[in-house]
């Protein structure tokens, strides 16, 4: 088996540790990336380096900002309202709520789920600096935007608990049936929860 020179290897080994990303795909990225233009490797590599130098966590929401930012744009709008904060578990969720164009409000990223098998405890996330905020009285509800798995929802139900005695409304988001979609082809769980959750039409 032939031996690849050490940069490449080291690459590959590198690009294999992302997710989603598997020994060929890694390999392949790596053989592009040693044969493409210098501008496309060297403005990768900048902007590598730039992703950990240059950015920072919002110490309101613990949001991605640029560093020396103290608060994300969000946080420092005046006109996202204060009182309803959505607790999501990543940065990514954030932008997936903000392209939707309906929320208003502010945000809160716990940066994980509880997790017992990974030695994810309650330590581990932002969930004091949430509950600070509840307990200074300007936030009226907390919406509940976990991932809905088991780990998202065991956190939600952790939080429920530490929320409800701080006299807040708690809600997470619906569940059911995706538009389009065809009630045959409906995993079990999402037909049940699509029933509990009727509404009024």
């Amino acid at each position: 088996m032939p031996i690849l020179p050490e940069p490449i290897q080291k690459l590959i080994n590198a690009l294999s540790r992302l997710p989603g990303i598997g020994p060929k795909s890694a390999s392949r990225l790596a053989f592009y990336l040693l044969t493409a233009p210098d501008e496309v490797s060297g403005s990768l590599a900048e902007a590598l380096e730039g992703l950990k130098t240059a950015t920072g966590t919002c110490r309101e929401c613990a949001n991605i900002t640029l560093s020396g930012q103290e608060v994300c744009e969000i946080c420092a709008s005046s006109e996202r309202d204060a009182r309803l904060v959505c607790v999501v578990e990543e940065p990514l969720d954030v932008l997936a709520i903000e392209r939707t164009g309906g929320f208003s409000g502010k945000y809160a990223v716990l940066h994980g789920v509880l997790s017992p098998i990974d030695g994810v405890g309650p330590e581990d996330l932002r969930i004091e600096p949430l509950l600070m905020r509840v307990r200074s009285g300007v936030v009226k509800e907390v919406i509940l935007a976990t991932n809905p798995s088991m780990e998202g929802d065991a956190t939600a139900l952790y939080l429920q608990r530490q929320l409800v005695p701080l006299g807040v409304r708690v809600t997470r988001l619906a569940r059911g049936l995706p538009v389009g979609g065809d009630l045959e082809y409906t995993d079990q769980n999402t037909l049940l929860r699509a029933l509990a959750g009727r509404s009024e039409l």
